[in-house]
């Protein structure tokens, strides 16, 4: 079958002025915008909305240019087929017979000779284009600087019309092309960009060989945002306002500012609004369900992210060239295993670690799934047996023995499983999270073989994790007399936390999660949560042949 389209024609038909802007000061920060859409806010997005909001509305009358005299409008939205762009005009004001678009910039003009940057003048040269398109008299536009409120004129001479039309056309061949370029090196752009976070242009520069400096800390600090977990049984979760009002019967049990939450966890019986639900899908907050003994069971959020070339790749990777990252994967996880047993344990055992490190350099060359899982195993099993080594008050808790064949999920059978599953619990309930706000399908994993309702590609990234953040919360809560015998409760058999018991674990939890280390790759200080979703998005790079290969996270 063939077509005489070519890949150019399968971008979309109008392209925002505003992208242009973006495709100047950077083509990957375009592709990510516009063809990934991708979005984070910073200082500066935030601060240049502000500033639109008087421009915004619509307002004025437009005629064509034959009916009649455009005296000044606001918000004037204007396409062109045959230019192939769109572009909403904050201000359209007149001069004489013709009009001079205006464009709302915050800050200040630059020490430049334009008195303005490239990206700011071809997007409002898109504008004139749209203007002359339709019929206007337009040779110069104007940019309004918010900071100083000031006018600065620009011309729409043969150059910048030039230069425009260039960026239109590259702007169409790169959003074709399937594939995001590559992030500018060393380039002064990227700290002020709001999707540093995402493009990670240091990091994957470094992993791809394009320049030998360190990474600079670009990487942006964690939202102020924290999850927001409800665990008393009977509860209902409801909206006032700009609040989340949690309660029970007739009583008031906590609000909390919707602004403040970035995760809804539930835990056994607990019922939401479905108006709560529209409002947190609205702000891309995930609502996360758990069994009472916290299994993480399911999670609604809104549409998924559209990065469906990320995803193609995912399925492609999973078919074809799974093992390397699994066995990374796995790999990683046994050296944070050694690195856990190392800094812990009471009795140091050399023989155990001599042979996970062995086993983890044998995952690194596994020659096929079942070798891996049996590297794997094997590593699991020398762990868990050392793992009391490390514990200093486990006497005094529900259940009496620990070992490998203890370990044990359902039900749990002492406190020590007890804390691990609910600490898995919230581990992979954090991955699949993330996993989906970068728009992998957290169902297809490259270890965790796809299986229903199992989140196998967040369990795959959990699994370096599971020392570093669940073993190690558990060891702080034994070891520090955090957890007590009346924070467990045993029913035939098996042990299970109490209300107040899950307070004092989700405390130590997100404790661990605030917690700033030095990156063992690059060198600055992150904290655990950022630490997940940097090594998801390097997952992504590795997919997108941003970068030759996965590196598991690993502390020394």
């Amino acid at each position: 079958m063939t077509s005489d389209h070519s890949e150019v024609d399968l971008v979309p038909d109008l392209v925002p002025a505003r992208m242009i802007n973006e495709f100047s000061y950077c083509p990957r920060l375009f592709y990510l915008e516009w063809v990934d859409s991708e979005f984070a806010d910073n200082h500066d997005t935030v601060e240049g909305r502000w500033h639109h909001r008087a421009v915004d509305e619509q307002a004025g009358a437009v005629p064509l240019p034959d009916e009649g005299l455009v005296r000044q409008a606001r918000a004037v939205q204007l396409s062109s087929d045959t230019l192939g762009l769109i572009a909403t005009i904050d201000l359209l004001d007149t001069d004489g017979g013709k009009v001079i678009p205006v464009d709302t910039k915050r800050g200040a003009p630059p020490d430049v000779a334009e008195r303005a940057w490239e990206p700011e003048r071809v997007q409002l040269c898109v504008q004139g284009l749209l203007l002359r398109e339709h019929g206007y008299q337009c040779d110069e536009g104007a940019l309004w600087f918010a900071g100083t409120r000031e006018r600065v004129t620009v011309r729409f001479d043969d150059p910048l019309i030039d230069r425009t039309r260039t960026l239109i056309a590259e702007l169409r061949i790169v959003a074709a092309a399937g594939i995001a370029p590559p992030p500018l090196v060393d380039s002064p752009k990227c700290p002020r960009c709001s999707l540093v976070g995402i493009c990670l242009p240091d990091e994957v520069n470094m992993l791809a060989t394009r320049t030998s400096r360190p990474p600079r800390r670009l990487v942006p600090n964690d939202d102020s945002a924290r999850p927001l977990y409800v665990a008393e049984q009977g509860a209902w979760v409801g909206k006032d306002k700009g609040r989340l009002e949690i309660t029970r019967k007739d009583e008031r049990l906590a609000s909390v500012r919707l602004l403040d939450v970035s995760q809804l966890c539930l835990y056994g019986n607990v019922q939401v609004s479905s108006a709560v639900l529209r409002e947190l899908f609205a702000l891309d907050v995930p609502t996360c369900w758990f069994s009472y003994g916290g299994w993480f069971s399911g999670m609604a959020t809104g549409l998924p992210g559209k990065n469906v070339e990320l995803r193609r790749r995912q399925v492609i990777a999973l078919s074809q060239a799974g093992l390397p990252i699994a066995s990374r994967v796995v790999a990683g996880k046994i050296r944070n295993q050694r690195t856990m047993l190392r800094r812990n344990t009471r009795d140091r055992n050399d023989n155990i670690l001599d042979s996970l490190k062995r086993l983890a350099d044998q995952a690194m060359s596994a020659s096929s799934a079942s070798s891996l899982l049996g590297y794997e195993g094997t590593a699991a099993r020398l762990y868990f047996e050392a793992l009391p080594t490390m514990l200093r008050g486990e006497r005094l808790l529900p259940g009496t023995s620990f070992s490998f064949e203890g370990r044990r999920r359902r039900p749990p059978p002492d406190a020590i499983n007890c804390l691990l599953s609910f600490l898995y619990g919230l581990l992979v309930k954090e991955l699949t999270v993330t996993c989906w706000a970068i728009g992998f399908d957290p169902y297809l994993g490259f270890y965790h073989r796809p299986r229903f309702g199992r989140p196998s590609l967040a369990l795959d990234l959990a699994e370096e994790f599971r020392p570093l953040v669940a073993d190690s919360v558990m060891l702080q809560l034994v070891n520090n007399g955090e957890v007590k015998p009346s924070d467990f409760v045993v029913r035939a058999g098996g042990v299970a936390l109490t209300a107040g018991g899950r307070r004092v674990v989700l405390a130590a939890y997100e404790r661990r999660m605030a917690a700033e280390i030095r990156h063992p790759l690059f060198g600055y200080q992150i904290t655990y949560r950022r630490v997940l979703e940097v090594q998801a998005r390097l997952l992504a790079a590795h997919l997108l042949n941003d970068v030759p290969e996965y590196i598991a996270f690993t502390t020394r």
